[in-house]
């Protein structure tokens, strides 16, 4: 499984096409992205799935435009689905960003599998920033949404966020392989390893 990282929107956010044996899966597409159309094609990549890791409109924007121009079907964790229509959930609108709406095509919860090629992104419920956030894990790498970072985590001060439910998400990717590659929502990337060596907020779990 290979990973290639795009950075959109005035939130950096990392948006990933994840590929493997000619297919592709894009995750949160943070813009209209016409890069990613580029690279799908560059690659000879089918794209299989536009997921969501969580509502938020950073990591929303372009699932309108990506799934009209590709036909992939959208995916977000079912306690998520609201916020694709809902801009006091994905809070567009306090931040200048016009979300179109849009309905998702299949709802995920925690252990369902994402088939990529010959192989499988693994759903990881991972709430606390959001309802319905989740994590992708797969052959050694986790894409973690805004639930991890390089030396940081999600905030918790949203609506709909939740520092209990946060910190146990923590904890259960805490469980994973210390030689997981994670890659974040936002910033670089970074090995569970390191961060349960450097990231204070998983030192006091």
């Amino acid at each position: 499984m290979q990973i290639e990282r795009f950075v959109f929107n005035s939130f950096s956010t990392n948006c990933y096409v994840v590929y493997s044996d000619g297919e592709a899966v894009i995750v949160d597409p943070g813009a209209d992205a016409q890069a990613v159309l580029d690279f799908l094609a560059q690659h000879h990549l089918r794209p299989v799935a536009i997921i969501n890791t969580h509502g938020h409109c950073d990591h929303i924007l372009g699932n309108a435009w990506l799934k009209a121009k590709t036909g992939a079907p959208l995916c977000i964790h079912e306690a998520d689905a609201p916020y694709l229509d809902d801009p006091n959930l994905h809070l567009g609108p306090q931040v200048r960003m016009d979300v179109p709406p849009v309905q998702a095509d299949r709802l995920l919860r925690d252990g369902d599998e994402i088939q990529v090629g010959s192989k499988h992104l693994q759903v990881i419920h991972t709430p606390g920033h959001t309802p319905g956030g989740i994590s992708l894990y797969g052959e050694g790498i986790l894409l973690s949404g805004d639930t991890l970072f390089r030396s940081s985590v999600g905030r918790w001060d949203f609506p709909g966020s939740d520092e209990q439910a946060l910190r146990q998400s923590l904890k259960r990717l805490t469980e994973l392989s210390p030689e997981t590659k994670v890659y974040p929502g936002h910033g670089f990337s970074t090995t569970l390893a390191r961060e349960l060596l450097e990231n204070p907020f998983l030192n006091s779990l």
